[in-house]
């Protein structure tokens, strides 16, 4: 389930080696619903964990993540779920935002059918 939102990167956290072969690194976006502020913290794995170098506490982000859970059952035998939103792509936003998108035009370019040798290029009808 791929969702996107996007928000002012809040805190970012050190990468952690959970397991020998699993990494994790979190960060918190603070995200505007409505006037009600709200801290979400993603998580990035393995080699997505350098994605938020890229930038600094303030910046204006859009996080594409993914929600991932699985259900455990506790030592007490109580049956509990873990959910995790999983951020795998990282954008800046705003005044700052790369240079690689196009704008968007103003206006729509003019259409211009033109003859080569200068005849008469009214239409038939």
């Amino acid at each position: 389930m791929a969702l996107e939102t996007q928000g002012k990167l809040h805190e970012i956290f050190d990468p952690q080696q959970i397991t020998e072969r699993f990494k994790k690194r979190e960060f918190v976006v603070e995200i505007d619903d409505n006037g009600y502020l709200q801290h979400v913290k993603f998580q990035l794995n393995q080699d997505k964990c350098s994605l938020v170098d890229a930038y600094q506490i303030g910046d204006q982000i859009k996080v594409s993540f993914n929600l991932t859970g699985r259900q455990f059952t506790r030592k007490t035998g109580e049956l509990d779920y873990i959910t995790n939103v999983v951020a795998w792509r990282l954008e800046r936003v705003g005044a700052g935002a790369s240079a690689s998108v196009a704008p968007m035009p103003t206006e729509p370019p003019a259409f211009n059918i033109g003859t080569a040798d200068g005849a008469d290029d009214s239409l038939p009808f």
